[in-house]
């Protein structure tokens, strides 16, 4: 498939992939204007390392039949971070402990907070 997705919709399709599998508190920061990193954060959790890579692989499947693939993936083996690289747009799945730990919400506190309550269930 060669159609080009826009970032609006990459973040639909993965929101709506995490919500589907009863992801924890799935947020969304723009960090466009802060870093060349990515212009967006994926931010979701789940309650086990066996949700967390489920959340992971349902993205990624998700993603992909819309014809997007990682450019690289980490921490995939039962990992408590899981990390999907789309380039502009990075996937962080954690295991609630590791994201408590991490805190990624308050290390990029002054990017935007994009509302995604119309993709959610």
């Amino acid at each position: 498939m060669d159609k080009k997705l826009t970032q609006e919709e990459i973040i639909e399709i993965a929101v709506k992939a995490f919500d589907s599998k009863k992801a924890e508190d799935i947020r969304v920061i723009k960090i466009k204007d802060l870093t060349i990193i990515a212009d967006y954060f994926i931010i979701a959790d789940g309650t086990s390392s066996t949700q967390t890579k489920a959340l992971a692989d349902e993205v990624e499947f998700k993603l992909a039949e819309a014809g997007l693939k990682p450019k690289q993936i980490q921490g995939n083996n039962g990992s408590n971070w899981i990390i999907l690289d789309y380039i502009d747009i990075v996937i962080h799945v954690f295991y609630k402990e590791t994201r408590d730990f991490y805190n990624l919400e308050r290390l990029w506190s002054d990017g935007e907070n994009v509302d995604i309550s119309k993709w959610l269930k």
